[in-house]
């Protein structure tokens, strides 16, 4: 499954290029539309997120699409890790986050890089746990995705992946395809002044293989104890998987 057939744009570019494009153009109005359009609720879910990988107190983290570092900087207050790294494939997303380690003072823990999922530049067994936040629906091949992060996180480490997914029932699922379909891209265009990025998000969460059939793919790829917790009537879930 490539995931590839929804892209940002028209053309000939790759999903790869188009998606690094796309995030280059919104990084300045990101983290306030993101905030903004999930109504505060992506905090909630992130912590949650998190959390779930309290138990085993990874000391090094791989924060993959880590963007302008948000979901990163929650794993640092919650879980207190000696490092995390953060790849993502847009330089404008990691210039913002760049801006905001340097702000915090937390340049000994994090730190960013160019990178993207299906080809990361690190050794085998190499991270106690990996966080994706909002990022696998991107990946042009998320099977390839999946299996290079089970490379690099070590033996018995844990993956927690937090996805927007496709709420089901009466009238959560009418509202939603509403509000993603209308109100998401009307403020899109609005703040961010690429009208394109914010209709592209509901088309990619349409695409992507939630629930059930992503824990499958996990398994597949050959990620251990995988599980899928539903959030906030289906909006987004929480899969997480060991090696």
């Amino acid at each position: 499954m490539t995931n590839q057939e929804v892209t940002p744009y028209a053309g000939t570019a790759t999903k790869k290029e188009q998606v690094a494009t796309m995030f280059n153009n919104i990084s300045h109005t990101y983290d306030f539309l993101n905030h903004f359009l999930s109504l505060g609720i992506d905090i909630i879910w992130r912590r949650k997120a998190i959390r779930e990988l309290s138990s085993i107190q990874p000391r090094k983290i791989l924060d993959v699409a880590t963007g302008t570092g948000d979901f990163a900087f929650e794993s640092i207050k919650i879980l207190h890790p000696d490092k995390i790294v953060g790849v993502d494939i847009s330089e404008g997303m990691l210039e913002v986050a760049r801006k905001k380690i340097a702000e915090r003072n937390l340049g000994h823990v994090f730190s960013v890089q160019l990178g993207d999922s299906e080809g990361l530049h690190f050794d085998d067994d190499t991270f106690d746990a990996i966080t994706v936040a909002f990022g696998v629906r991107n990946y042009e091949n998320l099977e390839k995705g999946l299996a290079d992060m089970l490379r690099v996180l070590k033996p018995e480490g844990k993956i927690v992946i937090l996805e927007f997914s496709k709420p089901r029932t009466f009238p959560i699922k009418q509202g939603y395809n509403f509000y993603f379909k209308y109100i998401t891209p009307f403020f899109g265009r609005l703040f961010s002044k690429d009208k394109r990025a914010y209709t592209y998000l509901p088309e990619s969460v349409a695409a992507f293989p939630d629930g059930q059939a992503f824990t499958q793919l996990m398994e597949k790829v050959g990620y251990k104890n995988t599980k899928h917790r539903s959030l906030t009537f289906g909006i987004s879930a929480i899969y997480t998987g060991t090696k």
